[in-house]
């Protein structure tokens, strides 16, 4: 089933204000549909009753569901419970209110966490997602979206409601979370290099830097999820079909900032995660989708984006 996102259609999108949420709004723009997205202080989508009275309100012909509880790497190991127990919550009140409501499809915002490790495969494919258990390092939010995942396939066996689950890599670029404490490998050190450049100090960056990842840039996330929504079906793959060490990362940032690569020190005592991970992109591939952005170039906006607006970031 296909569904095109045609003129005057109500879209609405769950976590609109994040990275992803204001890129996808920035492409909606230019298919001519109403969107509606709530702030978190608008709407909280832990709270049952109010969710599916918003999607009442609303009645949306499609949602875009990117609101979550986001940690990086230090956050989820340091907050399993939090990380459970909202997801859970946030997620099971959209789906609902979207059955409630008549949506006709959902496309969600899964995590490339949901896989198995060790991985199956070098290559992720679709199929492996419940072949074991993921990462203890994002164990609880890997679970969370998996049962988002479960929710949404059992939501359209028995009531009908379209859907797909967006399996995604490292995601980036302006109004991300830069807190490098617990935020994503790449904002979190896009603020360490800009500490660093304004401060003349040496920048740590956390492991080794031989953890490989797929790193898609926002306004290519939101080109992907328009196909998605008009010609995906299920679980699919979202990412660049690209893999990069968390060392090309820094330095490429490295000569963004103009502070060198003499001036970065590695903690080794600090985690890596898992060390490769790759999604066969094959699926999304066969929409149409292709990225717009290589990672220089998205590397290039997103740290000049940040200069530009330390003072509203995320921090």
């Amino acid at each position: 089933m296909t569904e095109k996102l045609t003129n005057g259609a109500v879209v609405l999108v769950t976590g609109g204000r994040g990275l992803v949420g204001r890129a996808l709004q920035n492409r909606l723009a230019e298919a001519n549909v109403k969107v509606v997205a709530p702030t978190s202080s608008e709407l909280d989508l832990r709270d049952p009753n109010a969710t599916h009275a918003f999607f009442r309100e609303v009645s949306p012909d499609y949602v875009f569901h990117l609101a979550a509880r986001v940690y990086g790497i230090m956050g989820n190991i340091m907050n399993k419970g939090v990380s459970i127990y909202e997801n859970v919550m946030i997620n099971t009140n959209v789906i609902e209110g979207s059955r409630l409501a008549g949506v006709k499809k959902v496309v969600s915002m899964g995590s490339g966490c949901v896989y198995p490790y060790p991985p199956p495969a070098e290559h992720l494919t679709e199929d492996m997602i419940f072949r074991g258990e993921p990462h203890s390092s994002e164990d609880s939010y890997a679970h969370s979206k998996r049962l988002m995942y479960a929710m949404q396939k059992a939501y359209q066996e028995q009531y009908g409601l379209d859907y797909a689950f967006v399996v995604s890599g490292n995601l980036f670029g302006p109004h991300d979370s830069f807190d490098f404490e617990s935020g994503h490998v790449i904002p979190s050190l896009v603020h360490k290099f800009y500490n660093a450049a304004r401060e003349m100090t040496p920048i740590v960056a956390w492991g080794t830097g031989k953890a490989q990842r797929d790193f898609t840039y926002s306004s290519d996330v939101a080109e992907a999820l328009t196909f998605i929504m008009e010609g995906g079906q299920g679980a699919i793959n979202m990412g660049s079909g690209q893999v990069h060490k968390i060392h090309d990362i820094i330095e490429c940032l490295a000569e963004v900032s103009g502070i060198g690569m003499d001036a970065v020190q590695f903690d080794t005592s600090k985690p890596d995660g898992q060390e490769y991970r790759y999604y066969d992109v094959s699926k999304l591939q066969a929409l149409g989708f292709k990225p717009r952005v290589t990672l220089a170039e998205g590397l290039q906006k997103t740290y000049d984006w940040f200069v530009k607006n330390y003072d509203q970031a995320r921090l």
